[in-house]
């Protein structure tokens, strides 16, 4: 993944198909100090709907213009106070503007959120995340009212419950817990959006939420046994999965070594982790996610500046997973195949180098340019496994890949490559349905050329300054049948926010679990 703007991500590559000495072991290295994986973070407020605001309740509105929404419980005295507080405050109800007022009425807070001109299911649910994360400190029961119809009352509950995430299980300092005082969502068709909720919104939420996890966690407490750990306990019950694991010498004996030897210099043994929801006979989507649980840059190590982010290499795999957890808690008529390609990129005297040729499951080489590529490295042989095995109906891979990526696109697109016109097409869509924005980026054929090998069928990169995202997706592609249809997602940048945002709190967003559940639903081969 990337560290920094400049500091491509490639993905290391690994040693041989041969075992890697004697080195890997399931057995994770901890010091004493490692903080007890039970630890959870503490409570969010539970989500509810009803047609009358509760009397005791801190009042939300959300606004599409400045015209303070009829069906609010004011009184017409109030209601001249808040119009009178809202024009000198000079709300104009432009998207996720907020005005917070005390002491008008019995109300412990009344806020007014805005929708801007589109008051559709983004902003609704944009509005609602804004008002989770400025109430954070909020003591009494919270109301949200002006989503509109049923609908988008589910809408708003889900951008709260994104919204309101917090990654806080490891503090012991903070004070008094945060409340667990409900939210409720207010209108008239409540009955519709409870049903709306249940149904789908809550399940997506819980899967965010479940990625999130993975991504913030130290890499002393994820890594690819936990992983798949953390992923069993998060499935269990839930009809229609099955999981199945290769360990390394599973892996060993199918050889896959360009997985195994990105990980040979951790003691920590590699994973290749399928989950898989069938709701449906129809040929699967199959979903490849890159699980670096730690990416050190291996014997090709990154500087010390930013390396801690490395613990977000494996957001790919999670989003991945967190998509098939929300489609199977859901229950969606779709059959899809999670794959989270799972390793630990180390520097050791055991540790791949560059120059070294590895071979893939298919029998095809690639000869290494730097073991900090490693990410397209452990998606090959999860795609060529998962295509030679569930004969899926497309292949969409999900990786932090690259700082060319970032330099190009910042946070606010995930760069989209692809070969196949109808699914690239529903990715746009799905992206643009959740807010999950990508950009779509050139697969120029000079790539070819670019990573052409003196020793092997494929370089995995190049030196100089190069198109690094497209060089990337390119190699990724050269593994892949060109009759399936494949696109590949490099959210590098879009996995980790630096600063709260309505629908993403500070830290890990599980980007990429909302417009893979979308994409499933949505893409018909």
């Amino acid at each position: 993944m990337r560290l920094l703007l400049a500091t491509t991500c490639l993905a290391s590559l690994a040693l041989t198909s041969a075992p890697a000495l004697a080195q890997t072991q399931a057995v994770p290295v901890m010091g004493s100090g490692v903080p007890a994986t039970t630890a959870k973070n503490s409570a969010e407020r539970p989500i509810g709907f009803a047609t009358a605001v509760p009397a005791d309740a801190a009042l939300v509105l959300l606004m599409a213009d400045k015209a303070v929404p009829a069906d609010a419980p004011l009184s017409a005295e109030e209601r001249k106070g808040l119009e009178a507080a809202l024009s000198a405050a000079g709300f104009a109800a432009k998207a996720n503007e907020t005005v917070s007022l005390r002491g008008i009425g019995a109300r412990p807070r009344i806020m007014a959120v805005g929708l801007g001109k589109d008051a559709g299911s983004k902003a609704v649910m944009e509005a609602a995340g804004k008002a989770a994360q400025d109430l954070r400190g909020e003591k009494a029961p919270i109301a949200i009212v002006g989503a509109g119809n049923g609908a988008l009352m589910a809408d708003a509950a889900l951008g709260y419950a994104l919204g309101q995430y917090r990654f806080d299980r490891y503090k012991v300092t903070t004070g008094s817990a945060p409340s667990t005082a409900p939210v409720t969502i207010v209108g008239a068709e409540a009955t519709a959006a409870q049903a709306a909720w249940i149904g789908r919104h809550a399940a997506t939420a819980e899967a965010v939420r479940f990625s999130r996890d993975l991504s913030n966690e130290p890499a002393s407490t994820i890594y690819p046994d936990s992983f798949i750990a953390r992923t069993r306990e998060a499935f269990a019950g839930v009809p229609g999965v099955s999981i199945e694991v290769l360990d390394e010498a599973a892996m060993r004996k199918l050889n896959m070594g360009s997985i195994l030897g990105v990980g040979q210099g951790s003691p920590r043994g590699s994973r290749l982790l399928l989950v898989t929801y069938k709701g449906s006979e129809a040929a699967p989507l199959a979903m490849v996610g890159k699980g670096i649980t730690f990416d050190s840059g291996g014997i090709s190590i990154k500087p010390g500046n930013g390396m801690w982010r490395m613990k977000g290499d494996m957001s790919g795999a999670a989003a991945v997973v967190g998509a098939a957890l929300s489609l199977a808690k859901s229950k969606a008529p779709v059959h899809v195949v999670a794959v989270a390609a799972l390793a630990e990129n180390m520097p050791d005297g055991n540790a791949q180098r560059p120059g070294d040729v590895v071979r893939t499951m298919s029998g095809k080489t690639a000869e290494i340019f730097s073991t900090d590529a490693e990410g397209r490295m452990v998606l090959v042989d999860g795609i060529e496994y998962v295509a030679s095995t569930r004969k899926p109906a497309a292949i969409v891979d999900v990786a932090t890949l690259t700082g060319a990526k970032v330099t190009a696109l910042g946070d606010e697109y995930a760069g989209l490559f692809g070969r196949h016109e109808g699914l690239v097409s529903a990715v746009q869509a799905a992206g643009e349905a959740t807010g999950e924005a990508v950009w779509r980026l050139p697969l120029h054929p000079n790539y070819a050329d670019d990573l052409k090998s003196d020793v092997a069928d494929i370089k995995h990169g190049t030196e100089g300054v190069p198109p690094g995202a497209g060089h990337g997706a390119h190699f990724i592609g050269f593994f892949i049948d060109p009759a399936t249809p494949w696109a590949h997602l490099d959210i590098a940048g879009n996995e980790m926010s630096d600063a709260a945002k309505p629908l993403t709190p500070k830290g890990a967003t599980g980007y990429g679990v909302r417009l893979l559940d979308q994409l499933a639903r949505t893409w018909k081969p």
